[in-house]
């Protein structure tokens, strides 16, 4: 989405420069920077319109109809770049889900070609945070298109391959005068030209500290002289209490500004409320995030709080989400935000400067708080971000915000619950690599701010080492739990929690890497232990038998494994209240019902397995929906075990159709589509068509290769079933070298 045309928007000479560019002339970086000496230190700051400008060229390029194709990217990390390319190749060039390499077809596409009529493209790469983040990703320079990029940096590395600088500055004295003119005659308001200059003087012709004085007149019917008192009296407060360089180098008089805004905001209906909303939104991602973040209980909880502290109330009347939504409204209405309430998913969006002008502003007991309650009011959301690849990819960009702004608030007392969230959610959207760094930071973190023997350093390395397992890393996976048990042992215990998890977590590695006997001997101790501290119904000793029983089976013990799947189930069914089950409990009891039907099959039942999982997937589609997460996983199943039936045209029909129904925006290694190609290429072999099912294990070990590295446990199970299938048709194999 471009971002709204600002009210009275000024042309500027800037604007008649980007109006000479043509689509098809290279790069242009749009970068800030400052003409007039007396207002030098404002040079590469925000707020000088950057965005602004570059929405007007796009706008203006495509309502003239000189273009084919615009493409609008908040470019504030390499991940949001890629994630953008690669949903344009899907929805403009029709290709298939995925990561890197949709995002590479992308950029491909763009490349000029001699063809009669060329398509004409803007791409616009809005604020680009670390100009290293493009490095290998900027468009192609071409005669039919354009890249128009948006940064407050001055790097070498935006000079060159056909981009140019294009520096913007702040409004001359002519357009601030203009500007305040215009605000405030769209209002019926006409103040004295010398007051208006003045005051265009006072806050440095800067645009953004401009639409909030505009804002504040036109709310507040005051005079512009009346203002440009408050503003100096405000301005040598701030000066007299922070005497030092403000954030991003704005003058007392530009901080004023916004902090004169913020208290008129304050007194207006909801009192009270608009200010520590804006502190929780100054957590957030400055390119936006939901409207329900603010709306949240956490969120709620916080403002109650606030609203009890300055009235001195103790009953503490709760803050509704309605008047959450009214402290918006106030905010927008004096250009401290941005809301747009009317659209399908209202979201909120902060400028950086009043978002670290705001943070700046608070004492560190008061950010503690602000950032606690950010976190939690985040958190509380991920379960609505869970199913969409945007969504999360939402949740992700606000996250590392939070965590980001956050300095050591989110260590004290205790490590927040956000931060290993985080990298679970990396994790869970196959940003591997990344979610494994984070969890690696988090234990050097823990190291130096708790200590090795902390509890929660040991947890920090529990997390990192279970991560390692998730995604196939077991060699790493086994020394570090090993080298942790021995540490938890010796500070928590043997019988403590986190000692018998490191035990379990050990010994499901072990069976992984092919252990299974092992596997099977490790769990039932960890059982044993379990049983005789906290008895055969405590919650972690049913996910414990669940997992020997798990084993027992692989080992080719099915009746032993049903036995105690059914036992597992039948307690779990005692103490769960079918009235109040939570969302954990249900999937234990899914779990189980699944790996009971799973035992089924193993035991020779595959007809009798296919008739388990139709009732299941028949059951819940009525509740979830046939293409819910948990619906999906059993549709899958099913696919499964109806080819171990004998009906393999059905396996391949089925599987087919969940590769066509995949949630678009997914990256090709993603685990579920790789399992799902994986399984479909087995049952084309057992049809007879090897070569098909070749192809697409080839193509899967390419890129497994590439994106998850040799030694992944997926990459190497797809070089060993590819092995067989060359040898079934009699082939060379010729695999890429390890």
């Amino acid at each position: 989405m471009i971002p709204a045309r600002a009210a009275w928007f000024q042309d500027r000479a800037e604007t008649s420069r980007l109006a000479r560019v043509p689509v098809g002339a290279g790069t242009a970086v749009v970068e800030s920077a400052d003409h007039a000496p007396a207002s030098s230190v404002l040079t590469g700051m925000g707020g000088v319109g950057k965005t602004q400008l570059a929405a007007h060229y796009a706008r203006t390029a495509w309502q003239a109809g000189a273009l084919d194709v615009l493409v609008w990217i908040t470019a504030s990390s390499r991940s949001a770049v890629v994630t953008g390319y690669a949903q344009a190749a899907v929805e403009i060039l029709g290709a298939d889900p995925g990561g890197p390499e949709a995002a590479r077809a992308f950029l491909a596409w763009l490349e000029p070609k001699s063809q009669p009529s060329p398509c004409r493209w803007l791409v616009v790469l809005d604020d680009i945070a670390d100009p290293v983040d493009l490095s290998g990703w900027w468009p192609p320079v071409s005669p039919h298109g354009h890249t128009l990029a948006t940064t407050r940096c001055r790097h070498a590395a935006l000079i060159g391959g056909g981009r140019r600088l294009i520096e913007i500055g702040l409004f001359t004295e002519a357009q601030a005068l203009a500007y305040l003119t215009s605000a405030l005659a769209a209002r019926g308001r006409f103040e004295p030209e010398d007051q208006l200059t003045a005051l265009a003087d006072d806050l440095g012709e800067l645009p953004l500290a401009l639409s909030q004085a505009a804002a504040y007149l036109i709310d507040a019917g005051v005079s512009c002289q009346a203002y440009r008192g408050l503003l100096a009296d405000r301005a040598r407060s701030l000066a007299d209490a922070a005497p030092d360089v403000l954030p991003d180098d704005q003058t007392h008089a530009v901080a004023a500004a916004w902090s004169l805004s913020l208290d008129r905001a304050d007194t207006l209906r909801p009192a009270g409320l608009a200010r520590p909303v804006l502190q929780l939104a100054s957590a957030m991602d400055p390119s936006g995030f939901p409207e329900q973040v603010l709306t949240s209980h956490h969120a709620l909880t916080y403002l109650t709080a606030c609203r009890a502290s300055s009235e001195g109330d103790q009953a503490e009347r709760s803050v509704s989400g309605d008047e959450a939504r009214a402290a918006l409204r106030v905010l927008h209405r004096l250009s401290l935000i941005e809301h747009s309430p009317d659209e399908p998913h209202p979201r909120v969006r902060v400028h950086q400067l009043i978002q670290r002008a705001t943070r700046e502003s608070l004492s560190p007991t008061d950010r503690a708080d602000v950032t606690r309650s950010a976190a939690d009011s985040l958190l509380a959301t991920v379960g609505e971000y869970w199913e969409g690849r945007v969504e999360r990819g939402d949740f992700l960009a606000n996250a590392q915000a939070v965590i980001q702004n956050a300095q050591s608030d989110l260590w004290e007392p205790e490590p927040h619950p956000l931060l290993p969230r985080f990298g679970a959610v990396l994790a869970a959207d196959c940003q591997f690599d990344a979610a494994l760094d984070h969890f690696r930071q988090l234990v050097e973190g823990a190291n130096h701010r708790l200590g090795t023997d902390s509890r929660h350093t040991l947890a920090m390395r529990h997390n990192l080492a279970f991560w390692q397992y998730r995604v196939g890393d077991l060699a790493s996976a086994s020394s570090a739990l090993e080298d942790l048990l021995g540490d938890a042992q010796r500070v928590v215990g043997p019988t403590d929690h986190l000692t018998l998890a490191t035990r379990r977590v050990l010994a499901n590695v072990r069976g992984e890497a092919g252990e299974v006997s092992t596997a099977i001997r490790e769990l039932a101790e960890v059982l044993r232990d379990v049983v005789k501290d906290r008895g055969a119904t405590d919650p972690f000793a049913l996910d414990v038998r669940h997992n020997l029983s798990y084993w027992q089976g692989l080992d080719g013990d099915f009746a032993l494994a049903a036995d105690g799947i059914k036992e597992v189930l039948s307690i779990r069914n005692q103490e769960i209240d079918p009235e109040r089950m939570t969302e954990a409990e249900f999937d234990a009891i899914l779990n189980g019902l699944t790996s009971l039907i799973e035992q089924r099959g193993r035991a020779g039942d595959a007809a009798g397995a296919v008739d388990q999982y139709v009732e299941l997937v028949e059951g819940l589609s009525q509740y979830l929906g046939v293409n819910h997460g948990t619906v999906r996983s059993l549709r899958t199943s099913l696919a499964w075990w109806k080819g171990c039936s004998g009906d393999i045209s059905g396996a391949i029909t089925d599987y087919t159709a969940l590769l066509d129904e995949e949630e678009p925006g997914l990256d090709p290694h993603h685990p579920k589509i790789r399992a799902l190609l994986h399984n479909l290429a087995y049952w084309k072999g057992k049809s007879g068509d090897v070569a098909g099912g070749i192809a697409i294990l080839s193509n899967l070990l390419e890129e497994g290769l590439k994106e998850l590295g040799p030694n992944h446990l997926d990459v190497r199970l797809t070089r060993l079933l590819l092995t067989r299938f060359h040898w079934a048709a009699g082939t060379i194999l010729k695999l890429p070298p390890r």
